[in-house]
């Protein structure tokens, strides 16, 4: 992490933590009433230590039996009552301040819950992605030539299925929140899978509409609740790679849907059926597996991972120590509320009304606005261009994989660097020379050449990890990143339903006035970035200078008696 105030350094200790309060004296810290121990390490040193997050990719290991426990508030007998865990926490068992690791230790455990946790969330999410991406591909089947429908009736199906998508939202996060992710995920894809596979028996627009609403009603709420399913499992260092990789398997879902769609369109007149209605009833079973299947994988927690079908569980006690410990060390609120604890109307309240998350809302409902009418209309341009449906579908593939691997370094180097606003700020500049070649010179380019062009602006390097990391830090609550998790998703859908109504029918083929409104949208994103960058400045300088204003003895009084929470905490520190 990086923030724009040096003597708020948010690598020092963690942004839950005390970091305004340390003091940098020959390279140690000091916190006020406490001794620093030497076997600790600070935590902008941790990543030499080859912890498998971004960092470590470009850095050597260190000794790997040296003592990786980062250090934290609970090292600070003064300031740690105020933020350990309660009797409550499902992983309370296994909290103790004194537990120390290595490196080794840490890195092989790293590996087994990548492949444990981590690997079947993906695959999860590969069932969705397969079940909502395969509408385009559906499209160069000749779906709407035989529905006899008009893109004005793609873009409404789109609206349909975004409106369901943003109506599940929160519901399912506080259903989520209540039952546990372990049992609501899996019923989550078994039934969108039902509605997925129901696009076998469309017949008209009504169905159309119908089927898509559906499915976007029952898969609202997934990705949310995955991503808060994982960050009890990782640091607020280690998420960004694996939340990186859950969206390289969006892109990954799609080169795959791409090869089972170039074969099952091959299918069409079987059974006097076309094509496309195979297409969407395969997909939808192979879904459906996952969904049964994830009832088998997915555990409540990192210390209830035993079942009937893992009777020894998936961690031994001294991983689950360290688990518990590494997690809370890097975020004490992360105990803040049990796994299957219901978030309550007063909670859900406080976490809309958060307003230090909205700027990152507003960027949400605008970055992926650009490219996005583009990356519908793919297979629609392609087709305008004379390509056939096959050719259509191969030459999705290089788009999907050149995005995904997009995504990846413009992640990477974001958490590298440690600006998410600037990087927001030039994702969007490599888009703006293509929209104005779009909007200026399309029509006097060869067929390949406006591929080209397509290819460029749909692969649009993505920033869509790095700022729902960034959402969820800024959070500092597990109420607060529950709802937070799902406004930032709404606000995905909310810009796609403003996307698919930019580029209309009688503004075809070359959609002169939809590219002006995507250039100005463009503009604003950039805006919007650098409100955030100056907003979370001003945060922590105000934040800084309160704290500092201060006696020893009023600081002490504060934080025994402040109602404060969250990023409402003067020592929370905002990355900008």
């Amino acid at each position: 992490m990086a923030t724009s105030q040096t003597t708020l350094d948010v690598d020092v200790i963690d942004s839950a933590t005390l970091a305004s309060k340390a003091e940098i004296v020959d390279n140690t810290i000091e916190v006020p009433g406490s001794k620093v121990q030497d076997d600790l390490v600070d935590p902008s040193e941790e990543n030499k230590g080859f912890n498998w997050t971004w960092k470590s990719l470009v850095q050597k290991p260190a000794d790997l039996d040296a003592i990786a426990t980062r250090r934290s508030v609970f090292d600070n007998p003064d300031l740690s009552k105020y933020y350990e865990p309660g009797p409550e926490y499902e992983n309370y068992h296994r909290f103790d301040p004194r537990e120390r690791w290595t490196y080794r230790e840490q890195r092989a455990l790293l590996r087994k819950i990548d492949f444990k946790i981590l690997l079947w969330v993906l695959i999860m999410f590969f069932g969705l992605n397969i079940d909502r991406g395969n509408l385009s591909l559906a499209i160069a089947g000749n779906l709407l030539d035989d529905l006899k429908l008009s893109t004005n009736d793609y873009n409404n199906a789109q609206n349909m299925y975004r409106v369901g998508f943003i109506i599940a939202e929160i519901p399912s996060q506080l259903i989520g929140k209540k039952l546990g992710p372990d049992r609501w995920i899996p019923i989550q894809i078994i039934i969108w899978s039902l509605s997925a596979g129901g696009q076998f028996f469309m017949q008209n627009r009504a169905g159309f509409f119908a089927c898509r609403f559906f499915i976007g009603l029952f898969m609202g709420g997934f990705i949310p609740d995955s991503i808060l399913y994982i960050s009890y499992y990782y640091t607020s260092s280690e998420l960004p790679l694996r939340l990186s990789l859950f969206w390289f398997t969006d892109y990954i879902s799609g080169v795959i849907a791409s090869f089972i769609a170039y074969g099952v369109l091959h299918m069409d007149s079987v059974a006097g059926r076309e094509g496309w209605r195979w297409l969407f009833l395969i997909e939808a079973l192979i879904s459906i597996v996952i969904g049964f299947l994830s009832f088998i994988f997915l555990v409540p927690g990192p210390t209830q991972t035993k079942s009937r079908f893992f009777r020894n569980g998936y961690f031994t006690e001294r991983e689950e120590k360290i688990i518990t410990n590494k997690v809370l060390r890097d975020d004490p609120s992360k105990s803040g509320m049990h796994n299957r604890q219901a978030i309550t109307p007063k909670m859900l309240w406080e976490s809309l009304s958060d307003y230090d998350l909205w700027p990152i809302y507003a960027i949400g409902m605008l970055f992926e606005i650009p490219a996005s009418p583009p990356k519908a209309y793919v297979s629609l341009s392609l087709k305008h261009l004379k390509f056939d449906a096959f050719q259509i579908t191969l030459l999705n593939i290089p788009i999907t994989l050149l995005t995904a691997i997009n995504l990846l370094w413009v992640t990477a180097l974001t958490e590298r660097v440690g600006q998410v606003a600037i990087m927001g700020i030039l994702t969007q500049l490599w888009v703006l020379p293509l929209l104005i070649i779009d909007l200026k010179a399309l029509n006097h380019i060869s067929a390949w050449g406006q591929y080209a062009v397509t290819l460029l602006l749909v692969a649009q390097p993505s920033m869509q990890a790095a700022q729902v990391a960034w959402c969820s830090r800024i959070s500092n609550t597990v109420r607060t990143r529950a709802v937070s998790a799902a406004l930032y998703n709404i606000t995905i859908q909310l810009s796609g339903i403003a996307s698919s109504n930019i580029y209309r029918s009688d503004d075809a083929p070359l959609y002169h006035r939809g590219n002006r409104q995507l250039i100005a949208i463009n503009v604003a994103c950039m805006a919007a970035n650098a409100f955030a960058k100056i907003y979370y400045m001003y945060r922590n300088k105000s934040n800084q200078t309160k704290w500092n204003g201060m006696t020893k003895q009023e600081q002490k009084q504060y934080l025994e008696t402040t109602t404060d929470k969250g990023n409402k905490r003067l020592d929370f520190v905002f990355e900008s």
